[in-house]
């Protein structure tokens, strides 16, 4: 019987272990936060079909745009906040589109149904698509949305914002990266 007894309080101890070392870990997860510095973490995104930006392309992949700006805007049709960004967004997109800049919306936990509504409704013409099983949304690590990053030519995160983009936040980064005269002062 001693020996049972001595068995149970070891399993009883490796238990104890186990949850202190997954509460711990998830603690540290929970502390992680949004790339807002730092390399990009890569993707590929399937894209909704008729939403490539005229860019002709079936799933858009972060590395393929290395050596460009790119605006990557995370947001769902549920999203009230995200409405109050869509059509700023959109004419972001019609501004920088000719100077090389590519923005990319990727929608988080939504049906395709209500996301092609959502960007009919906004007229969204920017690449976008459904952030399947929230691969893409677990690498930024985002904590709702809309959620908004910003990275350079070098594949380098230099913007974040955890809230609707506002007139002027978006093109003094942008134009900056660009080179853009327009952020010069006097």
């Amino acid at each position: 019987m001693p020996r049972r007894g001595r068995w149970g309080w070891w399993i009883g101890l490796a238990a104890v272990v186990v949850f202190l070392a997954l509460l711990g870990w998830a603690f540290v997860e929970r502390g992680r936060t949004a790339p807002a510095r730092g390399p990009a973490p890569d993707f590929t995104l399937p894209l909704y079909e008729g939403y490539d930006g005229g860019l002709g392309i079936r799933e858009f992949r972060l590395q393929d745009w290395r050596g460009r700006v790119v605006v990557i805007n995370f947001w769902a049709s549920w999203c009230k906040p995200c409405e109050e960004e869509a059509a700023l967004l959109e004419a972001l997109w019609r501004k920088y589109r000719d100077r090389g800049v590519i923005f990319v919306g990727v929608d988080y936990l939504d049906a395709p149904s209500a996301a092609m509504g959502y960007l009919q409704r906004f007229q969204i013409t920017y690449p976008n698509g459904l952030d399947v099983g929230t691969r893409i949304s677990r690498l930024y690590r985002i904590t709702g949305v809309p959620e908004t990053f910003v990275v350079d030519p070098q594949g380098q995160v230099v913007f974040y914002k955890a809230a609707p983009i506002r007139p002027g936040e978006l093109e003094a980064v942008i134009d900056r990266l660009l080179g853009s005269s327009s952020d010069v002062k006097p």
